[in-house]
């Protein structure tokens, strides 16, 4: 009887496999022969999955995608309170553990990566600003942002909030943890938010 494989299953181990390489070698020791042998694949079998190296990393980058979307729509059809599911969503877009970590250190090396090369991914944003904005949307139409806002200018800082404790977490996790994040943006909400 044939062995039954999960195609599915089998490409997301090669994107986990090419995020191993990538935390190990960068982007320039992200070779196929590389990804093929942390996944336990020859050449030829990660070929059947992905034809080119750009395949591979373009997929290996929208899994890491897919994963904080998924989690953060968990999180957007739960019954927490507004400001709370705000918080909650900003604290999947910060690396305050191991996967998260992995998963923004490997963003952040395709980020740079794809502007060195001419944007080869379509990475023509990384994703954050928009999240930003949604989140602005989602306090709006609840009625929670504080009169006389610059929203703007408001949008801007929380952006460079997150992308700040992203890096400090990532060079920093023994001090930029769980609960100074948790905290740094409590605080921020309780600025821009009514009570």
């Amino acid at each position: 009887m044939p062995k039954i494989v999960d195609h599915d299953h089998q490409k997301k181990l090669i994107a986990e496999a090419t995020w191993r390489v990538i935390l190990r070698e960068g982007m320039e020791g992200a070779t196929v022969r590389k990804i093929a042998k942390e996944a336990g694949l020859s050449f030829g079998a990660l070929r059947h999955y992905f034809s080119t190296q750009n395949e591979l990393l373009v997929y290996a980058m929208n899994l890491v995608k897919e994963r904080v979307i998924a989690r953060i729509s968990k999180i957007a059809a739960s019954d927490l309170q507004p400001k709370e599911k705000v918080l909650k969503v900003i604290l999947e877009i910060i690396p305050i553990n191991e996967e998260t970590m992995a998963e923004m250190e490997v963003w952040f090396t395709f980020i740079f990566y794809s502007r060195k090369k001419g944007d080869v991914f379509g990475t023509d944003t990384d994703g954050i600003f928009l999240a930003i904005d949604n989140i602005f949307t989602f306090l709006e139409k609840h009625q929670l942002l504080r009169k006389n806002l610059h929203i703007d200018i408001e949008k801007e800082k929380l952006y460079a909030i997150i992308d700040g404790l992203a890096i400090h977490a990532m060079l920093e996790l023994s001090r930029v943890n769980y609960e100074l994040v948790s905290s740094v943006i409590s605080h921020h909400l309780n600025l821009i938010c009514n009570d």
